[in-house]
């Protein structure tokens, strides 16, 4: 990783909290050319650090970083509940962020008995798993069964594009979005990479006490590991603006996760539990 970062110009400007940054571009457009300024997302190498044991280095965007920490590590089951985390510190460096999460001992022990290297990339899933039983965790059953009305989802798709500034801005991020029960778009968190804005925002729902009669739509496809961390949160419905894989649909069913794909404002597919989404 060092090697690779010594090779980027300017990393170190780029380390602060800056979720995006400012160049001057040539602009073509109707056969005319002309400088503009254009606004790009940031992507930075941030490392979760658990009790001084570095665990995993994310590519990320460096906003909601400490709904990052939490997010992931409920997500990736390092503790089971937002009280085992104590604290978390953010120290910028000279090549990344590194994020000090300071958990409770047990967490810790477990941790370290199933600790594996994991190098994370924008749209990477299950980088650096060392086998394959390390690489498919299945959630528990979700055993809150709850039933969603269609027209939140048309509220929520219609809304959630308003809310989305960094996307707004640069074009190039993913969002989650914490919806209630009537449509209402109650949380958002946005990403280069749709697991981190996933994890940013299982970070915020369980910092906000607000996680019961609600669900999730991420603007990205419903990957595997997307149905994994939603199911993870106890949260049982998972929509989607893009396709599922024939994985996540499995997961879904096994656990009792509603998911839904190809959500527009006015049609969707429904993958699994249709009991649980009144059309």
């Amino acid at each position: 990783m060092e090697k690779l970062l010594s090779k980027v110009p300017f990393l170190g400007m780029l380390v602060s909290n800056a979720a995006l940054s400012t160049f001057d571009v040539i602009k073509r457009r109707n056969g005319e050319q002309h400088s503009v300024i254009d606004q790009l997302a940031e992507e930075v190498p941030v490392a979760l650090i658990y009790n001084g044991i570095s665990h995993a280095v994310m590519l990320t965007t460096p906003q909601d970083l400490e709904d990052f920490a939490l997010g992931f590590s409920l997500s990736e089951g390092i503790v089971k509940d937002k009280s085992e985390l104590y604290g978390i510190e953010i120290r910028p460096q000279a090549n990344g962020i590194e994020l000090h999460c300071d958990i409770a001992s047990e967490c810790f022990a477990q941790l370290k008995d199933r600790r594996r290297t994991l190098a994370g990339r924008t749209g990477c899933g299950l980088c650096g798993s060392e086998s394959l039983e390390q690489a498919i965790r299945y959630p528990k059953e979700l055993k809150d069964k709850i039933v969603f009305q269609r027209d939140a989802i048309q509220r929520a798709l219609h809304d959630m594009p308003l809310l989305q500034n960094l996307q707004q801005q640069t074009g190039a991020t993913h969002a989650s979005a914490w919806v209630l029960a009537d449509g209402t778009v109650s949380l958002l968190r946005e990403d280069v990479g749709r697991h981190n804005a996933l994890d940013k925002l299982i970070g915020a729902i369980a910092k906000s006490n607000n996680n019961n009669n609600g669900f999730i739509i991420t603007s990205s496809r419903a990957s595997y590991e997307m149905v994994q961390k939603t199911a993870s949160a106890g949260v049982n419905m998972l929509v989607a603006i893009s396709a599922p894989t024939g994985l996540a649909v499995r997961v879904a069913d096994q656990c009792g996760l509603t998911l839904v794909g190809f959500a527009r404002e006015d049609n969707y597919v429904v993958y699994s539990h249709p009991e649980n989404l009144v059309t």
